[in-house]
């Protein structure tokens, strides 16, 4: 009888110490729950990524204009000139540059200085959702370095046309930072509202993800 008391005094501390244990997930719209910690492909869908992508604001939401830059619209102009720098791109790696933030639906668009503030547990954090993030929609979870790269040239182009045209950097300044933008594209900025981001942000998923054979937005999952 002891032994057995001492196991149920066991079980009840466990119970309580996970009871009192910090929220460590998010519910979704679409009803998933998401644990932040352990993310699971199963539980991450595009509706939910777009939908939080659209009313997230780049730039902190230092930006002119009656609406946001939202990560959404920063994403498909992304995979635009990623397309445009590598004529042919697979389709696959086109919908990797879209996704290439999608983890900011869950953790929002830190600024670069304060991401490389916070250090490496943070980048942990980020890369395990973005791995979670490629399994869900067929892409592998370690994008290869040339295409990585690829992505990365893309991001700091886009970054360089929101910089001098809405966020208030000078051209010099911003040629410094983020580089020249690719020969031959050019972009003018003009911020979407949250809908037409979404929007237009899950028309780009829809025909990427058909183009590369990836898993479509409506694949059922159980959710227990």
């Amino acid at each position: 009888m002891k032994a057995f008391g001492e196991t149920r005094r066991v079980a009840k501390s466990v119970r309580r110490r996970k009871s009192e244990a910090p929220r460590a997930w998010q519910r979704m719209l679409s009803g998933r729950r998401l644990d932040l910690l352990d993310p699971s492909p199963l539980d991450i869908e595009i509706e939910d990524i777009a939908h939080g992508l659209a009313r997230v604001a780049r730039w902190n939401g230092q930006t002119v204009g009656d609406h946001a830059f939202s990560v959404a619209q920063h994403s498909f102009v992304v995979e635009e000139i990623a397309a445009h720098i590598q004529p042919g791109l697979d389709p696959r790696w086109r919908l990797a540059a879209l996704l290439h933030d999608a983890p900011e639906y869950v953790i929002g668009d830190m600024i670069s200085p304060f991401k490389a503030a916070l250090g490496f547990d943070y980048r942990v954090f980020e890369e395990s959702l973005e791995r979670a993030i490629h399994v869900r929609f067929g892409i592998p979870a370690r994008v290869p370095s040339p295409i990585k790269a690829l992505i990365k040239l893309a991001d700091r182009a886009c970054a360089f046309f929101e910089a001098t045209q809405i966020a208030g950097f000078g051209h010099e300044e911003s040629l410094e930072l983020f580089g020249r933008p690719p020969p031959g594209y050019s972009l003018t900025i003009e911020p979407m509202s949250a809908a037409a981001a979404q929007a237009r942000y899950l028309e780009r998923y829809h025909l990427l993800a058909e183009a590369a054979g990836a898993a479509p937005a409506d694949l059922a999952f159980d959710t227990e």
